[in-house]
């Protein structure tokens, strides 16, 4: 995940460090020569990493900003565990942050997921013999506790500061390797971002998983079959291309921009399981299922970020041995020539998906199912036609109405209530001069009923109340009781 680095520059921090036979140094520069270790590792490892530095004391400053928005961060603060004095200094913020109003939170918890890391420029003895790392502690608690404080180890020194951030480094930007497989066809490749340990269940399974090193391609789907599945999350797919001698040569392991682009030249030139993968996936039209671990799969496919540039991605599925319903389990899926007749037909103009269950439930109804935005805007136009037929189509206006209604009730959509009674209203306005006086009460009417749906508090907001026709003077359907 993206990286934000906010470290302190505060008066503290330029307090002075003695290193024997060298020049004196001050903690903000060892804070500087650990961060230099870690971004020299992010540009070797981590190209496609985004990172943002933001200095602050009393103020801050935002040194190096993101390129682009992001829901999830990693923040690294790099600070000496000074907690500073009186008003606005962290000790204080901490002991009122129950007392502040909303516009003047304190900002932990983050309005987004994340882990904080704390790197103090401190050995563990400086930091307990005051109330520092019982604070810093609790920074780490108002986080939801996702994150962890570094200390370093003996004497503050250069060294100790390396040993301090590799540690963080092993923890949080080691890089995924894994081998791709597919039968006797394989390729070293690089997941990024790299997988999460995943828990299934934490009272029933507490034990987090996590995807293997070897990474086998089991089979091969057609897209349209797999449509859009739930995931929990999407890596790029990178190939790393190997020397003779078994050295990465395409991952940008290299001291300056000319070795870098002779790499890269070299790499271009070294035939790559992944990338003639990549090229079949995207020309076929199909996705590759790919097993990550016992009774846990994922999908490798081809995404396209502009018309001249796409990638080899892979999604991770939900563990189980049944993560898509409408395929069916995993292990009973196997290749056409097993079976006794092409499910797909002669001409390829059929599919076996989704599958049907074996037993038709007694109870089973038909549900509103939005999955794409072609499905809301049926509904929706299917309502407006019958309210440009009233009051002909009374009684099947109200029923797609109110089907609608429940749907959007159900989902907590309640601003589609408000866009669809909004849409009648206009209707109402557009209704010609020989249009039935009856059909602009109705539609009045259902508009007013789903505005109060869309509150969620009136007493017509409930699941169960259904929308009646408009009782009127006026003869015909838009009298009768649904």
């Amino acid at each position: 995940m993206p990286t934000v680095v906010v470290m302190d520059v505060s008066l503290s921090m330029t307090r002075p460090v003695s290193i024997e036979g060298s020049e004196e140094y001050q903690r903000k520069h060892l804070a500087a020569h650990g961060l230099t270790m870690l971004f020299e590792h992010m540009a070797t490892n981590y190209k496609l990493e985004f990172t943002a530095l933001v200095v602050f004391s009393s103020l801050w400053e935002l040194m190096v900003p993101f390129t682009r928005d992001y829901n999830t961060l990693q923040v690294v603060l790099v600070t000496d565990g000074c907690l500073g004095i009186g008003r606005g200094s962290l000790r204080h913020s901490l002991a009122t942050h129950s007392q502040r109003s909303e516009s003047n939170r304190f900002p932990l918890p983050f309005p987004f997921p994340s882990k904080l890391y704390i790197m103090c420029m401190a050995n563990l003895e400086e930091l307990q013999s005051t109330d520092s790392l019982d604070c810093l502690e609790r920074l780490i608690d108002l986080n939801n506790g996702e994150g962890q404080i570094f200390t370093i180890d003996g004497p503050l020194c250069l060294k100790n500061v390396q040993s301090m951030f590799g540690k963080l480094i092993d923890l949080a930007y080691t890089p995924f390797h894994a081998v791709l497989k597919c039968g006797h066809l394989t390729a070293d490749v690089q997941v990024f971002p790299r997988p999460e340990p995943f828990v299934v269940d934490e009272e029933i399974d507490p034990i987090p998983k996590v995807i293997n090193t070897d990474l086998e391609i089991v089979g091969f789907i057609d897209i349209a079959d797999i449509s859009s599945p739930p995931v929990l999350s999407r890596h790029l797919v990178l190939p790393i291309a190997l020397n003779k001698e078994g050295d990465e040569v395409g991952t940008g392991i290299t001291d300056d921009n000319e070795d870098e682009n002779s790499a890269n030249q070299i790499a271009g030139k070294i035939p790559n399981f992944c990338v003639l993968l990549h090229g079949s996936l995207k020309v076929e039209g199909m996705v590759a299922i790919v097993q990550l671990g016992p009774e846990w799969h994922g999908m490798l496919y081809s995404q396209a970020d502009s018309k001249k540039k796409s990638n080899l991605m892979m999604s991770l599925f939900e563990p189980g041995p049944e993560p898509l319903p409408w395929l069916g389990k995993m292990a009973q899926l196997g290749p056409i020539s097993d079976a006794k007749e092409n499910p797909y037909g002669e001409d390829d103009n059929k599919s076996p998906f989704p599958l049907q269950p074996r037993n038709k439930r007694s109870y089973a109804q038909n549900v509103t199912v939005w999955i794409k935005p072609s499905g809301l805007q049926t509904d929706v136009q299917k309502i407006l036609r019958n309210a440009r037929k009233l009051p002909e189509k009374t009684q099947t206006f109200y029923k797609e109405l109110n089907r609608l209604r429940k749907a959007a009730l159900a989902f907590g959509f309640l601003d589609l209530l408000k866009g669809v009674a909004d849409m009648l209203e206009r209707e109402c306005t557009l209704l010609p001069d020989t249009a039935h006086p009856d059909a602009a009460f109705q539609l009045t009417h259902a508009a007013q009923q789903l505005k109060l749906a869309s509150t969620g508090t009136s007493e017509y907001a409930g699941y169960e109340h259904n929308i009646t026709p408009l009782h009127t003077d006026f003869s015909g359907s838009s009298t009768e009781r649904m």
